[in-house]
Order: structure tokens, then sequence, then C-alpha cells
């Protein structure tokens, strides 16, 4: 069995709790462990919540999960979904293991899939569907600007059952090629993680691009390195050129393309008007 699997089942796998019970109605929350690391889960039920999907959401660099999981209440209650936003604080989870996932450690050495930050998000999942006694209850991967990137390599190189993954923009992003190392391409990676069978289902991930026309400024928190540079300007100009290049290889190798490019018009670099605005719809559930 081959570590994405191996990964897979791991998160699958619900742990019988004798604590076990839903989510309370309101603002909340709720404490799991990933490799023996607590990790702080901020949540969200809607009083008139029946049967709706549920939605991870995934903070920024500052790592206000509680913030997002506030300005997601507007998601929740919209779609009548259940809303958790787990914290992935800057001391345990540096770049390294929140926006680049924990794939591989500061010294560039590929770790095992289970020690992958990527590997919490199937056990998350699992544990929220064994609370809510529904082991088939559909979920949703949204993430902002750091949470952003964290999900465009989460889509390179973990298969997920996320109806869809929302990155809303992203200060970098993940391009399908081995000419830009790891962080900004699969260069320096080993074959496993590099090769073009990765790079196919890379491509046929559900993931959309959610862009904010607005986000074009260059500030501090935006990475300015050589390498991101090489991207784009700002965000929005980063989003736009990924998803070109991404579906230009798609179409040259005839390979399945399962990307979505949705752009908000006049919004910056905000999650909360992200979230409230109407084009979310399509960026979560379009087709």
């Amino acid at each position: 069995m081959n570590s994405f699997r191996v990964t897979l089942l791991l998160g699958l796998l619900a742990v019988f709790r004798l604590d076990a019970a839903p989510l309370k109605v309101g603002a909340h929350r709720l404490e799991f462990t990933h490799e023996g690391e607590v990790i702080e889960v901020f949540t969200y039920r809607p009083p008139t919540y029946r049967d709706g999907p549920l939605f991870i959401i995934f903070h920024g660099v500052a790592r206000n999960a509680e913030d997002y999981r506030n300005f997601a209440i507007t998601l929740a209650e919209r779609f009548r979904a259940l809303v958790v936003a787990p914290r992935f604080d800057k001391e345990r989870f540096p770049l390294e293991r929140y926006q680049r996932g924990g794939l591989v450690d500061k010294a560039g050495k590929v770790q095992p899939p289970e020690r992958w930050t990527y590997a919490a998000v199937p056990r998350l999942v699992a544990r929220i569907r064994a609370d809510e006694g529904r082991p088939q209850l559909p979920y949703y991967l949204i993430g902002h600007s750091a949470g952003g990137q964290f999900l465009v390599r989460l889509a390179a190189f973990l298969p997920t059952e996320a109806g869809r993954i929302v990155a809303a923009n992203p200060g970098s992003h993940l391009f399908p090629t081995r000419e830009r190392d790891f962080g900004y391409g699969f260069g320096a990676l080993p074959p496993e993680l590099g090769s073009d069978d990765v790079l196919r289902r890379y491509l046929a991930a559900p993931l959309t691009l959610y862009l904010g026309t607005g986000d074009t400024l260059v500030e501090s928190n935006l990475d300015q390195s050589p390498a991101a540079m090489l991207q784009g300007g700002n965000r929005l100009e980063r989003g736009r050129a990924c998803f070109a290049f991404a579906a230009e290889l798609a179409r040259s190798r005839g390979w399945t393309f399962g990307w979505r490019k949705v752009e908000t018009p006049g919004i910056g670099h905000d999650a909360a008007e992200m979230f409230a605005a109407s084009e979310v719809t399509d960026a979560i559930f379009g087709r």
C-alpha cells in the first residue's frame, strides 16, 4: 500500500470515544490530537443545522483561527453547514509545517506521510464524522492567505474526499513543474513526490483558486523572495499565472483538469469579505 493510501487510511480511522457528541449549537471549541500534538479547533453549528456539509476553515499567517471561525459564520448560516477551524500555532507549525504542510523539514529532508500536517485533515474529518454519527458527512476545505497556501500544496500530495478545496488569495502557489524547487514547484523532491503521476493527480484535484481582484498590494506578509516574484508581482497575478500554467499543461498532456478559477471583483486581502462575497457559492459548489 503506497504512502498516500496509508495516510488517508490513518485519517479515516475514527477512534471510538465514550465522550463522542455532536458539535454544540453556536460558537465553541474542542481539541483533537494529531501525532501526539493537541490542536485547538474553533467550531460553529447554526441553530438551523439539519444535515448540511462540513466546512473546514484554514487561517492565515496570524494564526487567528477563532477569527476565521467567526468570518465563516456567514458561510455556516448561508449554507446551513458546520464549521470547524483548527489552529496551527506558529511555535509548533512554522512555515515548513503550515504553509508547506510538513512535507520536508528545515534541512530539506522528506518526512513520513503520517507526520505531514496535511495528515491532520482526514483525522479531523474522521473525528467530526464520528461525533456527528455521520460516517459519510460531506466536507469542503476552505483556506485563506497562508491557509490557501496550505491547501494548494495539500491538493498535490494528499488525496481526500473533499467536495472542493478552495484556496482564497494564496501568497504563493505550487506550480506543476519540476523546473521550480519545492515550495513553488516540484523540483528537488524524490520521484515518488515529483513524478508525472503526482503532477497528473494534482491537476485532477478539485481545487478552486478563489481570487479577489483587489488583492494587488505588496506588503510585509507577501512572500517577496525571487522564487515567489517569478510567479507574479502580487497575489492576484500569481493566482492567475498558476491557473493558466496548470490549464495549459493539462491541455498539452491530455490530462484531466479539475481546477477552477473564481474571481470576486474589488475585494482585497480580506477573508471576511471573501467569505461573504456572492462568488463564494461558485467557488465552493460550482462545477
